[in-house]
């Protein structure tokens, strides 16, 4: 019999969804998927770097609906007033196929390619979401959660709960550190956050250094 401590090590499926839905407001507005790095989209950057880690990927946009179709099945957020990351969640978990989803931002162009692998080592029968940490902050737009956990997530956005940390912390959570990567979970939420992140790159102008 498998104690409540000891990490699983069976292969089960995963579904992926990119959250897109936010207003970027920093970011003028724009649609922070389909703002180019290096010459390609930051979606382009993620699924490269997510597709050979799960078995599903669906994206959550609540525009732009039919571009984003184009790469992956897209859901919109279940409820029509902005109510950020937590909301993508919902829909996620709700639509998604298998019982772990993993969540991840549309501008994440440097995202781990070994998240998958790190969070199922950090995976106990008693876990419901597995959290990415960068070594100095807690990543929650970056996390593995069990389906089983939509009925509560609904009732905290029924409450007017909106922060994720804060949700999270209600339940069994593993937090794994990317300290290693140090850009793994860099936040491009400004023009000049994207620009100054794309002149440290090597070959930018070919479109390899954001994915290598």
């Amino acid at each position: 019999m498998t104690s409540n401590s000891e990490p699983r090590t069976d292969r089960f499926p995963v579904s992926a969804v990119v959250l897109a839905g936010g207003r970027a407001t920093r970011m003028g507005g724009a649609d922070k998927g389909w703002v180019e790095l290096a010459g390609r989209p930051l979606i382009d950057h993620v699924l490269d770097r997510l597709s050979p880690q799960v078995d599903e990927i669906l994206i959550n946009a609540n525009r732009s609906q039919a571009r984003y179709q184009a790469l992956a099945p897209v859901i919109g957020d279940d409820n029509p007033d902005y109510l950020g990351p937590l909301a993508g969640m919902q829909a996620g978990l709700a639509a998604a196929r298998h019982d772990w989803v993993l969540f991840v931002p549309c501008d994440g162009p440097a995202l781990p390619r070994d998240l998958m692998a790190r969070f199922r080592a950090a995976l106990t029968p008693a876990t419901e979401l597995v959290v990415a940490h960068d070594g100095d902050w807690l990543q929650p737009v970056v996390a593995l959660l069990h389906k089983s956990l939509l009925p509560s997530l609904s009732a905290a956005l029924t409450e007017g709960e909106r922060k994720i940390d804060i949700w999270f912390a209600r339940h069994q959570m593993a937090v794994v550190s990317f300290a290693d990567q140090p850009d793994a979970f860099i936040n491009l939420n400004s023009p000049d956050e994207l620009a100054a992140y794309e002149a440290r790159l090597p070959d930018a102008a070919t479109g390899q250094g954001a994915t290598s």
